[in-house]
């Protein structure tokens, strides 16, 4: 954890020299010189200047000591901006950051010009990817052209842009200013990797300036994550600790790289190391916490995937995912003709916080589900609220990623495998399809959509609250307009293209036969032949829901039937919390017509909502109408939404099945009853000895009626099928 904060001009400093300096002490330690830099940061903790005596221990990795003495520092010298800067710093490397943006603040107040001020705000920004990292390296440049930390992080974070071009101007223009940039030749290094090429020339200038600088790779195991080389990664992390041995961010960054690749107990190691050596920052304590509850999962295997459940949800969920699974592989190895290399490991967590964990240092939403090679990671139905997740499209979504990265060996940007994954929902289902939030239609309408040649920037670092969202919106619709354009096939194209190494501009104007500002000009009308409309209207369909909400609170019924229609016309769409839908739905039930609950509530469905009582609602009206068919498919997508404790769901879906003689999915479903610890046990496991009976499986048949017998050993039907199971082997 020897985070370089100004590269300076190496100082050859004498180890018995009289009065040393903090800025010698750092570059000793930059260009490796190790023994002499502890001697110096020694000499510091003895000087009479306390902000002096802070270096030295900062140095020692004494941090408690350095934290003292800066605060004592900034209460005797009136606080001088520079001393609050190199307190920020301090804090910001033992993992308090707002601390340190307050002082880094502070110092901006008392002197508005300060560089390095800007700087450390840029350092806290970046971590957080918030967006406003550009805004305070352009405005510390402007101050001062000739930084080179600048352009080191402007370098870094033209990088995470995946802009190739300018990460190399700036490294260039930091390594003209400050021969010794290390940071800026790792920025090379890591171009050069991602570009396939070998980053050998740039490896060895580093180890010319200091053999034993672990953050050169650490650096560039960070862009490779970021470009999805999860393997590369790891290894180039076992890299940065081999080369400094003590370094323990990169412990910590290594141990939560190989929990991504599946491999717990070398991860486990690793935490350990960093955590027992005061390297306890968030990621580092949380993925220990993860590790250890562990012990409270079980892992599934078959020939094609690896399950990780948690125990108390495993039997319940496993023979969905597991079903789901299978179709997946078997529809995506059609589809891109290929078969993946190994089995998929998928880990599902019924505590969103520990899902949270693993994605920890990731950009973008990492909202429901993420993929780290062949292990996605993904939360259960039961971390969520009823309807905020579909875990089927995710696992869809998801899986599309681990077919994609690997036919692209993992050179494809952000836009176009999220993209394609958000377009793959809706080619398994269209109630899964791309739709338009509030958020998306509101920056069509702000012509905020990103040229696709920038897109990669909505997903890394936003500019508005909101990008991120809008930004899967437009990958996915991108994707469903090269389908409408050009046909599916066309999407594979561009797939191979991406993994023949073609920029994004290449395969626009290669495959798809246009300039990439043509395609834009192109995209952007199809957009507004589908939503311009819409958007141009959002602000009068908010005002017109709002009065037909208030409609309804007064019970002005007939009102809301008689307007919902033009209101739902502005926004078909919308099917989020107090939509016209079950707006109308209430009112026709109010009014007793039947016939126009069940139309707009199967209407709500086709379009998308996915609220469990609502569907269920709608099954019920199928139910009584006859319709048993569209009963069952109803409350078979609930089961993609909220199978879990929904016990009546499962036997009461069972029950229909049964009854259309569909015996196989009617055991799926009482099996899910049993599992979801239903009030009356025996009577589910009586049901599914029913089911394994009809089925033609006697064998657990007679398992499930003695386990309804255990549990009520009286009970009447129980024994009679009991009974029958014998006389059925007997003859």
């Amino acid at each position: 954890m020897r985070r370089i904060i100004q590269p300076l001009t190496i100082l050859l400093l004498s180890t018995t020299a009289l009065a040393a300096v903090p800025s010698a002490c750092w570059s000793l330690r930059k260009h490796g010189r190790e023994s002499d830099a502890q001697t110096c940061f020694e000499q510091l903790t003895r000087s009479e200047d306390s902000a002096v005596r802070a270096e030295g221990f900062w140095g020692l990795e004494n941090w408690d000591q350095a934290n003292e003495q800066f605060r004592l520092a900034t209460q005797t010298s009136g606080g001088a901006p520079g001393t609050k800067i190199r307190w920020g710093m301090l804090l910001h490397e033992r993992f308090n950051n707002k601390e340190a943006a307050d002082l880094f603040r502070e110092a901006l107040g008392q002197d508005p010009s300060n560089v390095d001020a800007y700087m450390g705000l840029a350092t806290i920004s970046a971590e957080s990817f918030d967006g406003k990292t550009t805004f305070y390296l352009t405005k510390a440049l402007s101050l001062d052209p000739k930084k080179a930390a600048a352009h080191e992080r402007m370098a870094n974070l033209a990088l995470e842009n995946d802009d190739l071009q300018f990460a190399a101007d700036e490294a260039d223009k930091a390594i003209a200013l400050e021969g010794d940039a290390l940071d800026a030749m790792a920025i090379h290094a890591a171009i050069d990797l991602i570009s396939q090429r070998s980053p050998d020339v740039w490896i060895g200038r580093i180890i010319a300036v200091n053999p034993h600088y672990g953050e050169a790779y650490s650096r560039i195991a960070h862009h490779l994550e970021l470009h999805y080389r999860h393997e590369d990664a790891t290894t180039y992390y076992h890299k940065a600790v081999e080369a400094e041995p003590q370094l323990w961010s990169a412990h910590s960054s290594l141990g939560i790289s190989l929990m991504r690749m599946g491999k717990q107990e070398e991860a486990q190691k690793e935490l350990e190391l960093s955590y027992s050596n005061g390297y306890r920052n968030a990621a580092t304590v949380n993925s220990l916490r993860l590790l250890d509850s562990y012990k409270d999962y079980v892992t599934f295997r078959d020939n094609v995937t690896v399950l990780k459940l948690k125990k108390t949800e495993a039997d319940l969920l496993r023979p969905y995912l597991q079903d789901e699974l299978h179709t997946i592989v078997k529809t995506y190895d059609a589809k891109y003709a290929m078969k993946l290399p190994g089995v998929i490991q998928v880990e599902v967590y019924p505590d969103h916080e520990d899902f949270a964990v693993r994605t920890t240092g990731m950009p973008g939403l990492g909202a429901l589900g993420v993929t780290f090679g062949e292990v996605i990671a993904m939360d259960s139905p039961s971390a969520r609220k009823p309807g905020d997740f579909n875990w089927g499209a995710t696992l869809w979504h998801e899986m599309s990623h681990v077919y994609v990265l690997t036919a692209t060996k993992n050179h494809v940007p952000r836009w176009f495998t999220e993209g394609l994954a958000v377009h793959e929902e809706g080619e398994r289902s269209s109630e899964w399809s791309n739709r338009a939030t509030p958020e998306v239609l509101q920056a069509i309408r702000d012509k905020k959509l990103l040229p696709i040649l920038r897109l990669d920037r909505g997903f890394i670092y936003p500019e508005y609250p909101s990008q991120v969202v809008v930004s899967y919106f437009q990958a996915g619709s991108i994707c469903d307009f090269i389908k409408a354009r050009w046909g599916e096939e066309k999407l594979l194209t561009v797939m191979h293209s991406y993994a023949q190494l073609k920029t994004t501009s290449q395969v626009i104007e290669h495959d798809l036969g246009m300039a990439p500002e043509a395609f834009d000009k192109e995209y952007l009308a199809w957009i507004d032949k589908r939503y311009g409309a819409e958007a141009s209207h959002l602000n009068e369909w908010r005002d017109k829901l709002k009065a037909l909400i208030a409609a309804a609170q007064e019970k002005q019924f007939d009102l809301v039937i008689a307007q919902g229609p033009a209101v739902r016309a502005l926004y078909p769409e919308y099917v989020g919390e107090g939509n016209v839908y079950q707006l109308m739905a209430d009112a026709y039930k109010t009014k007793a017509d039947v016939k126009g609950e069940l139309a707009i509530l199967a209407a709500y469905k086709q379009i998308g909502g996915e609220d469990p009582q609502t569907l269920k609602r709608l099954a019920t009206l199928y139910e009584n109408n006859g319709d048993k068919t569209n009963a069952i498919a109803t409350l078979e997508q609930v089961n993609y939404i909220y199978p879990v404790n929904n016990a009546e769901l499962h036997s009461h879906l069972g029950d229909l099945l049964y009854q259309q003689n569909h015996y196989d999915r009617a055991i799926h479903e009482y099996a899910a009853a049993v599992a979801s610890h239903p009030l009356d046990k025996a009577g589910a496991n009586f049901c599914l000895a029913k089911a394994y009976l009809a089925a033609g499986h006697n064998k657990e048949a007679e398992e499930s009626v003695l386990a309804a017998l255990e549990i009520a050993p009286g009970y009447g039907p129980a024994q009679k099928l009991l009974l029958e199971l014998h006389q059925a082997t007997e003859k």
